[in-house]
């Protein structure tokens, strides 16, 4: 069994077949999946996802892309709402580089959501794109004042970024991009990773695993992510699958079985 730690539930390709799309993640060995905010605004609509079925959980956050829309989201709303008990996770926050934005939204927003999983306890669920010496220094600076649990998902940075994440007690989280053929330096770092701070994700809708890549990604493709980690780091399926998930409900600890 496998746990999606991040998708998007509420998104347009997944939401149309929800029930079909979560039938085929259970099919397929799917135990639990965690469907991720990006807007506060609509935290209502992914929560209601959650409460709907036991085995899918939330978080509550704003994507870096949407942080100048939320700039008004302070940490206080992150931790009230946080409160939900389908609830397990703070984010996604974090810094994209990758297109013109608001960086300095970014970094705000950003640094709420430390505050808000620092207060809780809860994950942060950590966006980062071509930005990883500020991901880095501002984790490191935050760790400094306190420290606070936190995965760095869909891990598609650099090694320095993922040596200096798992420095300060994070886990990272894979999805298929594992599986590219031109993902040489992440599939180093699925090497090194430690087996205890190890996840798999989809994010679906998108970044569909071989075989299904250039497809819709949705959760039941988690398994080929598995697989493919289990090839990358020499162990058997069963093994990672059991790895992972311990992690998971370690990590986020307030989900429960």
């Amino acid at each position: 069994m496998l746990i999606d730690s991040h998708c998007h539930l509420d998104f347009p390709e997944l939401a149309a077949d929800r029930e079909g799309v979560l039938a085929r993640a259970r099919a397929n060995g799917v135990s639990g999946i965690v469907t991720i905010s990006t807007r506060v605004e609509k935290f209502a609509d992914i929560v209601a996802i959650a409460e709907a079925h036991p085995d899918v959980w939330c978080s509550v956050g704003t994507h870096p892309h949407h942080a100048h829309e939320e700039l008004h989201i302070e940490t206080a709303d992150l931790v009230r709402l946080a409160a939900h008990p389908r609830c397990v996770a703070i984010g996604e926050a974090g810094l994209d580089y990758h297109y013109e934005g608001d960086y300095a939204a970014q970094a705000i927003g950003f640094r709420r959501h430390i505050v808000a999983a620092r207060e809780t306890g809860l994950p942060l669920v950590i966006h980062a794109r071509a930005a990883d010496e500020d991901v880095a220094s501002i984790l490191e600076e935050e760790t400094g004042k306190g420290a606070f649990p936190f995965v760095l998902h869909c891990f598609s940075s650099g090694i320095d970024l993922a040596r200096r994440g798992l420095a300060l007690g994070g886990y990272v989280s894979f999805s298929g991009i594992l599986t590219f053929k031109n993902a040489e330096t992440i599939r180093e770092v699925a090497g090194f990773t430690p087996a205890d701070r190890i996840l798999v994700e989809t994010d679906a809708p998108y970044l569909a695993p071989v075989p299904h890549r250039g497809h819709t990604n949705e959760p039941s493709f988690v398994t080929h992510t598995g697989d493919y980690l289990a090839h990358v780091r020499g162990v058997p399926f069963e093994q990672i699958a059991a790895e992972t998930t311990a992690n998971f409900f370690r990590l986020f600890a307030k989900a429960k079985r």
